[in-house]
């Protein structure tokens, strides 16, 4: 689903970046309640988590591959909004770092992904979970579905923004500047991987950490559901433990390379010199897309592995590992960056009230 550079028109990228600026300017400011509180870190471990489980491929029948996102779980654990931050500084490691996805489509991508899935997923999950209780089979289901629903959104909707692109943008004759693929070519394609495959993956992983978290960790998961009633268990207060979360990171990096094992790539990930341009009835690789394909090339490890394409194991858990601490940092910098804005507001509020 990371849509790189070259498949989307620069107008349709600058669209869905000028759509998400807003989003994340009042993702900010709605995620402050997470950050002024001591589960600051927990977005940390959000977006690391989002960064290793995208990097886990799983094969589809056509040959093609998909991957789980985590957006919907990071939603229910913290809300929509920190979602949609923790999904967002992942998809731009990925892209800066490791060529996963374009700089210039971030945007788009983040529009997908770190908004459309998180916001889908979260409203499904609390219109099923109801007022049922926290540690309630059906609160886990919920979220497992609504993780099915929110990746199939996402997927919906940049199937929308490829199958366009030869609509919107063709030379006079027809021909395709950025993306060959129609709706009638890119919607049943999206829908294979994610409605048959990617989403169980979504959903069963999302139920499993829910489920441990109701079992073993239910303070965390009591983070953003103040208003569900208190269980008979916790009227003891139990501690925070953090373990769990360190602990499952560390092991999801050292079984990344699991993710090397899918045969083939993603739909609409293809370098323009792999598209089968016979099937699209092409000559030749649309101008555009040509021309815009690569466009950010300081990646660190371009395509999760060394470039002379040796060690590929070794190169994929070195980049878990870079990836899962760089999305951390950065999540870090966001929050002081948001703490800062926040105190420097209050002290402008302090003062102004003074001077009245």
């Amino acid at each position: 689903m990371h849509i790189p550079d070259g498949y989307l028109s620069p107008a349709t990228c600058a669209t869905l970046t000028a759509a998400m600026v807003p989003v994340w300017g009042l993702a900010a400011r709605r995620a402050q309640r997470v950050v002024k509180s001591r589960y600051a870190p927990l977005m940390a471990v959000g977006a690391a988590y989002a960064f290793l489980v995208m990097m886990f491929n799983v094969p589809i029948p056509d040959g093609t591959t998909a991957h789980a996102v985590g957006a919907v779980l990071i939603a229910v654990l913290l809300g929509p909004w920190a979602a949609t931050i923790s999904v967002s500084t992942a998809l731009l490691i990925q892209a800066l770092f490791f060529g996963d996805g374009g700089v210039l489509a971030f945007g788009a991508n983040a529009f997908n992904m770190a908004f459309v899935m998180p916001f889908v997923g979260y409203a499904v999950y609390r219109l099923l979970a109801g007022d049922a209780a926290l540690t309630s089979p059906r609160r886990a289901l919920a979220a497992g579905l609504g993780g099915y629903v929110g990746l199939n959104a996402a997927a919906f909707v940049a199937a929308i923004e490829f199958g366009l692109q030869p609509v919107l943008f063709h030379s006079a004759d027809g021909t395709p500047l950025y993306a060959p693929f129609h709706l009638s070519q890119t919607i049943p394609a999206m829908a294979l991987a994610h409605l048959t495959v990617a989403g169980f993956v979504e959903a069963a992983l999302t139920v499993g950490v829910v489920t441990y978290l109701q079992r073993a960790n239910l303070p965390l998961l009591r983070l953003n559901h103040p208003d569900v009633a208190l269980t008979a268990g916790e009227v003891v207060r139990r501690p925070v433990s953090w373990r769990w979360a360190f602990y499952g990171l560390a092991a999801m990096i050292v079984v990344s390379p699991l993710g090397l094992l899918a045969p083939g790539g993603a739909f609409g990930e293809d370098a323009p010199a792999d598209l089968e341009l016979a099937r699209y009835h092409l000559d030749a690789v649309p101008s555009g897309l040509h021309g815009y394909a690569g466009w950010w090339s300081h990646t660190l490890l371009d395509g999760y592995g060394f470039s002379d394409g040796s060690n590929a194991r070794l190169g994929y858990v070195l980049s878990a590992v870079i990836g899962a601490v760089a999305v951390g940092a950065a999540i870090a910098l966001v929050i002081a960056g948001t703490r800062l804005v926040g105190r420097l507001r209050g002290g402008r509020a302090a003062t102004g009230a003074g001077i009245a």
